[in-house]
């Protein structure tokens, strides 16, 4: 698994109908295509000042199933299992070692990592069942639960998080790595092969580990906390700098979650069965199944084939889904954003007063929220609504102001030439746009262009049906917008980490490099507000990309099922245990 900033399959899973914090390790700054199904998860609580025009009709609190005697026979004779729809995975249920992001999916049912988040995405406790930060934020010491176990009967320990941590510093391993991010004292010089161990990370007992950083990190905790590895299993065969032998256990892993593995059948089914060593109690079903098989997510649940499902929230699906009757329904927000990426190496898009005109140039409202039915949100800050980061205080929410662009477009020297077009030093006003194609980019684009027409800018689209081609366009520079959205972000630092020290090409901006090593480095949340607050101002007015929206979804869930909690960061693993058919 290679190291990429774009991400296609890795981590497209967050876009799926079953939301889950995989294990796979990641930074949350990667690309995906702008997404046309929404991420499954939010926490409607959030939502109040960012609702719109159509949105004011949409579903605003969840809403209980209004007659289950209409509930299909083959969910009514379901009395021991709960069936979840996922695209295929490839079969690596290792955490850390996945090779899509589906396998992610499954990895979270399979195991519970030390410190789990809440809704917030402030860190609770997990397999640890506490833990202290020293007075200079750099050493960690995790306390476990007693009695913990793997799934085949064989006690956890601290050996295993040692084990855990030190098998992601092997030179072998190039996966997305966040706890080599995180900067464990010795890691490198054990990565170099000139340290036997890592210096850092000290057992104190069978229940108690601590790990010293070399800098602070506000991350550290959750991303130290992770999903831990059985060492008397994953570690028996292994040779530093050989990492091979893992690909073997993949198919059989032994897990510390609330399921076991039963089977898996590629393109039909994985099928899980209640873990009774699960440290918080045996699940309250005993069966789970993830249903692989090719198909029409409506068609499954309105046929009771499946219990749960996502989609897109417009309002005739949610009209549709409560005239079903059967089912729970929960307004749920992604917890990424959308944006148009600028290429700043291009002389035209260096000024802001440019960004800014074809910010206000462009009626977002339009095309992100009247022309979804609703389903999605304005984006103004690299922060999602759920997020504790949110503001939109001295946040310019650019309306869609032609005149107001115009008047940016000539305090940049920009004038009306040959056919409306803008010039400026011979050279029109010229925009290169680069989309994936969907019916969401079709919009967009048929929009963009009549705005733009309307200001002097001229709109030249491209639309690309494989989301790698795309990125090689705008690899080589050839383009100055291009559409994309975040991955899952679970940190404030995770939305703007892209743009500091010239992450963002053409981008460099010192305070911003500043304020986000100030925002890692200390840990209390109303000091980090402010920090991030300040990043959105700034970033909010330089627009070093257009952001976009936040995408809106609705979880239809089978109206017999208690215990479900949306977790807008955690998705259905943090509940699942207490899912229980009635």
């Amino acid at each position: 698994m290679k190291k990429q900033w774009y991400t296609g399959l890795l981590w497209l899973w967050f876009l799926t109908f079953s939301i889950i914090l995989a294990g796979c390790s990641s930074s949350s700054t990667n690309t995906q295509p702008e997404a046309s199904s929404p991420s499954p998860q939010s926490n409607a609580t959030n939502e109040s000042s960012t609702k719109q025009g159509t949105e004011d009709n949409l579903l605003q609190e969840p809403l209980a199933a209004t007659d289950l005697s209409k509930l299909p026979d083959r969910a009514k004779q379901r009395n021991d299992a709960i069936i979840v729809t996922l695209t295929n995975p490839s079969g690596a249920f290792t955490p850390y070692f996945t090779q899509v992001g589906y396998d992610g999916n499954v990895n979270s049912v399979l195991y519970t990592p030390l410190v789990r988040v809440d809704t917030n995405g402030l860190p609770v406790t997990g397999l640890a069942e506490k833990w202290e930060v020293s007075e200079d934020k750099l050493t960690y010491t995790f306390h476990l639960r007693e009695g913990l176990k793997y799934s085949d009967g064989s006690p956890m320990t601290t050996e295993d998080v040692k084990f855990t941590w030190t098998l992601l510093h092997d030179p072998a391993y190039d996966g997305i790595n966040s706890i080599v991010e995180t900067n464990i004292k010795g890691g490198q010089a054990y990565k170099e092969g000139k340290a036997d161990s890592i210096e850092g990370i000290r057992v104190i007992d069978e229940r108690t580990i601590s790990v010293t950083l070399e800098e602070t990190n506000a991350t550290a905790l959750t991303v130290l906390g992770g999903q831990i590895l059985s060492k008397a299993y994953y570690g028996k065969d292994y040779k530093f700098g050989n990492l091979d032998y893992i690909k073997n256990l993949h198919a059989n892993p032994i897990t510390n979650g609330p399921y076991k593995l039963e089977k898996f059948i590629p393109g039909q089914e994985i099928r899980f069965v209640a873990n009774e060593h699960y440290v918080f109690g045996k699940p309250k079903t005993e069966y789970f199944i993830y249903k692989t098989t090719e198909g029409d997510t409506w068609q499954f649940i309105e046929t009771g084939e499946v219990d749960y499902g996502s989609f897109s929230a417009t309002t005739d699906n949610i009209e549709k889904l409560k005239n079903l009757g059967f089912l729970n329904l929960v307004p749920s927000t992604a917890s990424n954003y959308g944006y148009n990426q600028f290429n700043l190496e291009k002389d035209h898009l260096k000024d802001k007063r440019v960004r800014q005109a074809l910010t206000y140039g462009l009626d977002r409202q339009l095309i992100y929220v009247d022309s979804r039915q609703g389903a999605a949100t304005i984006a103004n800050i690299p922060s999602s609504p759920i997020l504790w980061s949110y503001t939109e205080e001295d946040i310019n929410p650019y309306p869609y102001d032609p005149e107001k662009a115009k008047q940016l477009l000539d305090e940049a020297g920009w004038t009306i030439g040959a056919e409306g077009i803008r010039q400026k030093d011979g050279k029109k006003l010229q925009i290169n746009y680069l989309g994936s194609k969907s019916p969401n980019t079709d919009i967009f684009i048929a929009v963009a262009k009549e705005n733009y027409k309307e200001i002097g800018v001229d709109f030249i689209p491209e639309q690309f049906p494989d989301f790698n081609t795309l990125v090689t366009k705008v690899d080589s520079g050839d383009y100055d917008m291009a559409s994309f959205s975040t991955t899952i972000i679970s940190d404030p630092s995770q939305g703007v980490s892209r743009f500091i020290k010239g992450e963002t090409k053409g981008y460099d901006n010192p305070r911003i490099d500043e304020l986000y090593a100030q925002g890692l480095a200390i840990s209390n949340v109303d000091e980090r507000k402010e920090i991030y607050h300040e990043m959105f101002k700034i970033l909010n007015d330089e627009l070093p990309i257009m952001f976009t929206n936040y995408t809106k979804s609705v979880i239809a869930i089978n109206g017999r099922i208690d215990g479900f909690e949306l977790n807008p960061l955690a998705g259905i693993a943090y509940s699942l245990p207490d899912w229980e058919l009635q």
